[in-house]
């Protein structure tokens, strides 16, 4: 384990093939209340501004985790295209979908959220990133940070995730497992690059390091 740099892991991002049409689509999953939005702050700031697709904006009160034809269809379909997306994100307070939000094709795109690095993104995914805090820990972090009037829906949250990870596991498909220190982050590879890291690699199989 050492400490993140950012500009280097912003440039072996940018070196990597595209992986949604002309996009490199990197994913930040992990529990909510992982840090998750801050990280990809920063990880977009690196990156010159990356644009960053928060997935609270397309889960709703009654879809927490049935959001992936939405993501296909406004943002996934337009971008593989090379077109700027356009997505509704949806009003927590209001409980219904806002004007449209654009998203451009970037080089680099962020895509921050619970279940980024689902089954049914990993195909379009340049690098998945996880944010390596136990659960137990990150929703007593997202409790403090909601205050209890949000605390029911924190109750009905946790069973909801763990039925999704237990369904649709992100974590075993990580390529960097991210951890937030005192001062900064701290890198390990993930449980996806360790394979690639134990095997001769040829020349053919090299790909620009993800961090």
């Amino acid at each position: 384990m050492e400490p993140l740099d950012f500009d280097r892991l912003a440039a072996g991002l940018r070196a990597l093939p595209p992986s949604c049409g002309p996009v490199r689509l990197v994913a930040v999953d992990g529990h909510a209340g992982s840090g998750k939005s801050t990280f990809a702050g920063r990880l977009a700031a690196a990156l010159g501004g990356a644009p960053v697709l928060h997935l609270d904006d397309l889960a709703t009160h009654e879809e927490l985790f049935a959001w992936t034809g939405r993501l296909r269809t406004q943002v996934l379909d337009r971008l593989i295209q090379g077109h700027v997306a356009h997505f509704h994100p949806y009003d927590w307070n209001l409980r219904r979908f806002g004007p449209p939000r654009p998203l451009p094709p970037d080089p680099v795109v962020v895509i921050e959220g619970v279940g980024a690095g689902r089954r049914a993104l990993r195909p379009h995914l340049a690098r998945l990133l996880w944010m390596e805090r136990e659960a137990e820990e990150s929703w007593a972090r997202g409790r403090r940070r909601d205050g209890p009037t949000q605390a029911a829906f924190w109750d009905g949250w946790t069973v909801a995730e763990t039925r999704h990870f237990a369904a649709d596991p992100s974590r075993p498909y990580a390529d960097t497992l991210i951890r937030e220190c005192p001062e900064g982050y701290e890198w390990l590879p993930g449980p996806a690059e360790t394979p690639r890291a134990n095997r001769i690699i040829t020349d053919s199989d090299r790909l620009p390091p993800p961090y």
